[in-house]
């Protein structure tokens, strides 16, 4: 394998297929399929997994909540669907540690790095939920600093799209991928790949992200084993 200890960010969104809101229980059971691959071949995988398809801090604010109360409420989201994809994971022979940003001792160890990175070196698939613990912090930060933190070699975002384009591909065809790019490409360019927080952790960490679709079979292990697979964001 290409890797040997990644950091997956998944968003919530991608858990609903079909459905307009919640989880649909085919689409977890791809994607844990997918992770046991991996695990199996002693890639050491942590999971960091959005809220999106339960709540967002940022639609309640647009509603007139508190960002605050709401980005709390979406922390709680991420760890409903951490819990979801546990539970995925272990029906299919995967063991796995669940931690949390915030204190929820009845269904999740507390975030502690070395014990994060022990089990990683165990063999365990590791979920960190409820973002970075912080409002106004997105999950595509806590998954540049969970990554950074238990030194991982790369984020892989997987997406529905299968790469960073030009454009919005969906609304311009004339829209073209990239392979490869580098950081300071994505700024001039102006192209939405994380949040800029997200993004400047990963760049000035020299940490790369490859962003890739999720949702076809066996994209994830073409990825781990080298194939031409998404688009490499690096430092060149």
């Amino acid at each position: 394998m290409k890797y040997k200890r990644i950091l997956l960010k998944l968003s919530g969104e991608s858990l609903m297929g079909d459905k307009q809101f919640g989880i649909d229980n085919t689409r977890l059971s791809l994607y844990a399929q997918q992770i046991k691959e991996l695990n199996l071949a002693g890639v050491e995988i942590a999971i960091v997994i959005g809220g999106g398809n339960i709540f967002r801090g940022v639609q309640a604010e647009q509603g007139g909540m508190d960002r605050t109360h709401g980005d709390y409420m979406g922390m709680l989201a991420t760890m409903i669907n951490s819990m979801a994809l546990q539970s995925a994971l272990e029906s299919v022979g995967v063991t796995t540690r669940l931690q949390s940003a915030i204190e929820m001792k009845e269904i999740a160890e507390p975030f502690v790095r070395r014990r994060a990175m022990r089990h990683l070196e165990k063999g365990r698939v590791v979920i960190f939920g409820a973002g970075t613990g912080n409002p106004f912090f997105t999950t595509d930060s806590a998954a540049s600093l969970r990554a950074i933190e238990i030194n991982a070699e790369v984020i892989l975002k997987g997406t529905r799209v299968d790469g960073i384009y030009t454009a919005d591909p969906l609304k311009d065809s004339s829209a073209t991928k990239f392979d490869q790019i580098s950081f300071d490409e994505v700024y001039a360019r102006g192209l939405n790949v994380m949040d800029m927080t997200a993004f400047t952790l990963c760049k000035e960490n020299n940490l790369p992200i490859i962003v890739f679709d999720m949702d076809t079979p066996g994209n994830l292990r073409k990825l781990m084993e080298g194939a031409p697979v998404g688009t490499l964001v690096s430092a060149s």
